[in-house]
C-alpha cells in the first residue's frame, strides 16, 4: 500500500518536536534558557487539524515547557516531554485512548523515533533526517525538520480525506 491509500486512514497524527517542527538546531542563552523557531504553516495546520477533530500530540525527549505552551496556545493538549523511552510513551498514549496503530501518522527524524515509527500506519521524516530513519520511514518529506513538513502532512491527509479548506472557515 503507498503512502498516499494509508493518508485515508489517518485519525491521529503525533510527532517528535526537535528537528521535524523545529530546524534541530537549539540556540543556548544564559542562564539556561533555549530558542527555537517553529514554521507558522506548521501552527496553522496543528491547529486545523484539531479544530477539525483530528488527535495531535507530542513526544519529546527534549524539557522545555515553551514547547508545552507553544502547542497549548494551538489547541494540543497531549505533549509528552523528556520521553526517553518514546515506545513506552506511545504504547501507553494509544492504549489510554484506544488508538489504532493503523489510524496514526507519526513523523520523527532520529534514532529515538525508530520503534514508534515501526508501530504506526504511516512514518514519515523530513529529508534531512538522520540516514537509519531516512530508509525505513513510508515517506520522506523533500522538506527538511522545521520547513514545513508537518503542515504537508496534515494537509496531504486532510486533502485526502475531503476536509481540508472551506472558504467559509476562514474566520475561526
Amino acid at each position: 500500500m503507498t503512502y498516499k491509500e494509508k493518508l485515508h486512514k489517518i485519525k491521529t497524527f503525533i510527532f517528535d518536536f526537535d528537528g521535524v517542527l523545529t530546524d534541530g538546531v537549539v540556540y543556548l542563552m544564559p542562564p539556561r534558557d533555549f530558542i527555537r523557531t517553529m514554521h507558522v504553516r506548521d501552527s496553522y495546520a496543528i491547529q486545523y487539524a484539531v479544530k477539525k477533530g483530528y488527535r495531535v500530540a507530542i513526544i519529546t525527549g527534549g524539557n522545555s515547557e515553551m514547547v508545552k505552551e507553544r502547542m497549548a496556545y494551538l489547541g494540543v493538549t497531549d505533549v509528552f516531554l523528556r520521553a526517553s523511552d518514546k515506545l513506552k510513551v506511545f504504547k501507553e498514549y494509544t492504549a489510554d485512548h484506544h488508538l489504532d496503530y493503523s489510524e496514526i501518522l507519526y513523523i520523527g527524524d532520529d534514532l529515538p523515533d525508530y520503534h514508534v515509527m515501526k508501530q504506526v500506519g504511516l512514518s514519515v521524516c523530513p529529508n534531512d533526517a538522520a540516514e537509519e530513519i531516512r530508509g525505513m520511514v513510508d515517506y520522506v518529506s523533500p522538506r527538511k525538520g522545521g520547513e514545513g513538513v508537518v503542515r504537508e502532512m496534515i494537509e496531504q491527509t486532510l486533502k485526502v480525506q475531503g476536509k481540508w479548506f472551506d472558504q467559509n472557515e476562514l474566520s475561526w
